[in-house]
């Protein structure tokens, strides 16, 4: 099946689910070594999306992901807005005019978490949602080339953002409040890598579910 726009509200609605059912873990979290509103602030882009989700199904996925940015710029705010501003109009400047197939998905991801990594100035190893989406898009150019089944992939793209996120507890943070803890904040999950990861969780759970579904 070809996997169009007029997905995104059952996408949006994952998202919005999954993150209320893991509120009060992400708010720990988050009050442990962050400011504590990082989970607000995506609800509330979150919300946004849901507001505009009609306009968004009638786009091809390039103007949707433009769209899809500006939303959550607007919307969030603060250093997640402009983290997830940039991936999604870096996705979709990337995407534009190229045929939609894992192969250019890949591409156009691996310059959209580029484009994050030079907006938050972080790499990986910082503690933050980078040490999910980079290995995420590591290992979508490597599987593009493969013989596995999307479903197959898409599978170890959530295990990959689970590693990534529980990588993050082990790490010193160098980046936003939690950097001020220094030693301290080992042993902490980054909130941030913990939403990520809950949110590709959600996203390809939708997608797998509609790939594998009985036609």
């Amino acid at each position: 099946m070809t996997i169009t726009p007029a997905l995104i509200p059952k996408l949006i609605a994952a998202i919005s689910e999954t993150l209320a059912n893991h509120a009060d873990e992400v708010t720990e979290l988050d009050q442990a070594i962050g400011d504590g509103d990082h989970l607000i602030n995506l609800q509330r882009g979150i919300k946004a999306l849901t507001e505009k989700q009609d306009e968004l199904t009638v786009l091809d996925w390039p103007n949707a992901w433009q769209k899809i940015g500006m939303i959550l710029m607007s919307a969030i705010g603060g250093a997640s807005g402009s983290l997830y501003a940039t991936l999604f109009m870096a996705l979709s400047k990337a995407a534009k005019d190229q045929p939609l197939n894992l192969q250019s998905f890949a591409d156009s991801f691996n310059l959209a978490v580029e484009a994050v990594k030079h907006r938050g100035k972080a790499e990986a190893g910082e503690k933050t949602l980078l040490d999910v989406y980079i290995p995420v898009a590591l290992y979508l150019n490597t599987a593009a080339a493969s013989n596995l089944t999307l479903p197959e992939i898409l599978n170890t793209v959530v295990a990959i953002a689970i590693t990534g996120m529980e990588a993050t507890r082990d790490m010193i943070a160098t980046k936003g409040r939690a950097s001020f803890l220094e030693q301290r904040s080992i042993g902490h999950i980054d909130a941030g890598a913990k939403t990520a990861q809950l949110m590709i969780s959600a996203i390809n759970g939708v997608l797998i579910t509609e790939l594998t579904a009985p036609t």
